[in-house]
Formats: structure tokens, sequence, C-alpha cells
């Protein structure tokens, strides 16, 4: 793999595919942070029964699983394909199929966690809460990123869509091992 700046794309039939436009995925991120903030209200108002808080809480490691999972899957392909050992179109093929489960498992999380009696009051509660919504907008980003890096399936990669893809997956990993932490410790109260 070569690290050079390129000044323009190659010419393929994959260039008449346009990004995500910004305005698109703007709303997304609004629409998701609504989404958090009205779980959190609700977190507030529903009470569930042990045998509910039991299944939930099954349901809400099955998610965890499912999303981290997926999202190791995508950042494992990437590291080898920065040390030469995959090619670019293996990672974003590989991430490309496991949105499902990436997305899936994060509103699995945020679903199950509704009956998990969450303290909202709690700075580590309130912490995770961030960092959920940190992975949301990043998983946004990043897959923004990724409809750019298509362009680059059989070329060189610019540098800054590099530094960017690093910084994604540097927050991703953050945001979601932060959250199993935070999670972990909160169960243990």
């Amino acid at each position: 793999m070569q690290m050079t700046a390129v000044a323009s794309p190659p010419d393929s039939a994959e260039d008449a595919q346009r990004p995500t436009p910004l305005w698109v995925l703007a709303a997304l991120g609004v629409l998701s942070s609504a989404a958090l903030t009205g779980a959190c209200w609700m977190a507030g108002h529903v009470h569930a029964d042990a045998a509910l808080q039991t299944a939930a809480r099954f349901f809400h490691v099955a998610a965890l699983v499912v999303g981290l999972g997926a999202v190791l899957a995508v950042d494992w392909f990437a590291a080898l394909w920065l040390f030469g050992r995959r090619r670019l179109a293996d990672i974003l093929n590989t991430a490309n199929t496991l949105q499902i489960p990436i997305w899936g498992g994060l509103a699995g999380l945020l679903v199950t966690g509704l009956f998990l009696s969450p303290d909202m009051e709690s700075p580590l509660t309130l912490t995770k809460l961030g960092l959920v919504l940190a992975i949301t907008l990043n998983g946004l980003y990043a897959h923004w990123l990724g409809q750019r890096l298509e362009r680059y399936r059989d070329a060189d990669v610019p540098v800054r869509l590099l530094v960017q893809s690093g910084v994604a997956a540097t927050v991703s990993q953050t945001g979601w091992w932060g959250a199993c932490l935070i999670g972990f410790l909160n169960s243990q109260s």
C-alpha cells in the first residue's frame, strides 16, 4: 500500500456514485440525538419487573456482542490493509456487509437499556450516554468516509482520508470499549 497524496480520483463507473450529502448525515445525526434523548426520558418512566430486567440484560449483552463484534471485524480488516495484508476493497466490502449488525447491535443496546433502570443522575451513566452518542455520530461519519473511499478501491488513497479513517476508528473503539467498561462498572453496583 502506498500512502501518497492523490490530486484527483481515477475515472470509473463508481465515480458516478456520490457520497451521501452532508445535510442527510446531519439530519440523521439530529434524529439519532433525538432518539437517544427520547430513550433517556423513557428509561426514567419504564419500571420493569425482575423477569423483564433479566431478559433485557441478556439481550443487552447479545446486542453488544453483535454490534461490537461487527465493529471489531471491520477494524481488523482495516488494520490488515494498513499492513498490506488486505486490499481496500476487502475492507469496504466487509464494512458494507456488516452495516446491519453494527447498527442493529447499537439499536438493540438502546432498546434493551430502557429496561435496565439506568441511574440518569450518575456521572458514569451520563458519560456512557455521551459515548453512545459519539459512537452513533461517528458511525454516520465513518459510513460517509467509506463512501468516499470507494473511489479509491484500486488506487492510492489520499493521506487525509487515511488520517480521517484512523481518527474515526479510534473514536469508534474508544467509544465502544468505554461504554462496555462503564456498563460493567454500573452492573457491579
